[in-house]
């Protein structure tokens, strides 16, 4: 006669269970490893101050990107640039190939704002219908506990 206590026999029959801690454990530490390893992937190769702005919108995904130096140096796509010329030639030329061509102005915080001006302008002058300012996003006013 069976017992009645007996786990293995009766209606339930062999209780399995998978312990999943182990495995949650590993996930969790991939993922650290892959948000630490991609901020580093994804900062550019040039460090430039940029300035700041509490509206400032997601990354935009581009084909061209224009960096403005303090040192009046202008890179497109990474490559220095002579002059704004130059620039515009690179430019128009990726314009022929794709209409739709976006644009990423980045311009150091000390450089003048004319200068800025200038550069979009050119962009446009080129055919670039579509381009951001690239800001880095910091606390509002409001956030901050309205100080500046």
């Amino acid at each position: 006669m069976a017992k009645l206590d007996d786990p293995t026999k009766g209606d339930e029959g062999f209780l399995a269970s998978i312990n999943i801690v182990p495995f949650v454990d590993i996930v969790l530490v991939l993922l650290v490893i892959f948000m630490l390893t991609s901020a580093a992937i994804v900062k550019a190769s040039m460090k430039v101050d940029l300035p700041k702005a509490a509206s400032a919108g997601a990354k935009v995904q581009s084909t061209i990107n224009l960096v403005y130096t303090k040192s009046d140096e202008l890179f497109l796509n990474g490559d220095k640039v002579a002059d704004f010329e130059a620039a515009a030639r690179i430019v128009r030329a990726e314009v022929d190939k794709d209409p739709k061509t976006r644009a990423v102005i980045a311009a150091d915080e000390g450089v003048v704002y004319g200068k800025v001006v200038a550069l979009v302008d050119m962009v446009k002058q080129a055919g670039v219908t579509s381009f951001a300012l690239d800001v880095e996003r910091k606390a509002s006013p409001a956030e901050a506990g309205g100080a500046l």
